[in-house]
């Protein structure tokens, strides 16, 4: 924190939606080892204030580079082959987070018992419990749902106080993609109901609307300033808050 002595965390179960792409760094696919380190620390940091942190990991980085060969295929194989991409990403977090000395688990949605725990809701609530922080791949087990749909659904069933969705190089929500649009107005604060009828890109449309039913708060964030998950931990106002309306 910029102070000396960080406030308690507000939050004390938080679930960290990380898309394949964060782990990229530079690299036009694959992992960046520096990056993942990077990643790896900042979760380590927040985990030792006392937080529990469960991650859904996408699997874009790997799955840009598969996408020429998947082309045309059927829709179905190919949300399995993206699932494959995620459990990887999953083992180089665990491996990263595990040298930074945090006992990490990971639990697959798709039956991979070599490198992967079965995903139990019960034994991953446990794992939190004990102080390990619990890695999700596979996204939701099931084709035509997205790894969105999946932090959503992790955060439901177990709990999570709030959804961290981090961004690459975006601070948050705008009204249009900064990207395309230079007069883009960053949005601070928004309901899911509104981010959902304005079809604004907070995360896909099935997982906005599953937090919204559950009355999970949203926190859209840029990840690439290394201190927003501690910074929001704090009870700070970082990137986009979405809020159920009151």
């Amino acid at each position: 924190m910029d102070s000396d002595v960080a406030p308690a965390p507000v939050y004390t179960r938080v679930l960290l939606k990380l898309s394949g792409e964060a782990l990229m760094g530079e690299r036009e696919y694959g992992t960046d080892p520096e990056r993942v380190r990077a990643i790896a620390a900042e979760v380590a940091a927040v985990h030792s204030r006392g937080v529990e942190v469960a991650i859904v990991v996408g699997g874009g980085n790997i799955y840009r580079g598969l996408a020429a060969a998947a082309k045309g295929m059927d829709r179905a194989t190919g949300d399995y082959m993206g699932m494959l991409a995620t459990v990887l990403n999953a083992l180089a977090l665990q491996d990263a987070l595990e040298k930074a000395q945090v006992a990490t688990r990971v639990q697959s949605a798709i039956t991979i018992s070599e490198v992967a725990e079965p995903y139990i809701r019960r034994r991953a609530m446990r794992h939190l419990e004990k102080g390990r922080i619990v890695i999700f791949a596979a996204g939701t087990g099931n084709p035509f749902f997205t790894t969105d749909t999946a932090a959503a659904l992790r955060a439901a069933e177990l709990h999570a106080e709030v959804v961290l969705m981090a961004k690459n190089g975006v601070e948050g929500v705008y009204n249009a993609d900064p990207a395309i649009d230079p007069d883009a107005v960053f949005i601070p604060e928004i309901t899911h109901k509104d981010a959902l009828t304005q079809g604004l890109q907070v995360m896909d449309s099935t997982a906005l609307a599953l937090c919204m039913d559950n009355d999970l708060p949203i926190v859209v964030f840029n990840m690439a300033d290394g201190r927003n998950i501690d910074r929001i931990v704090s009870g700070l106002r970082v990137g986009t808050f979405v809020r159920t309306a009151a």
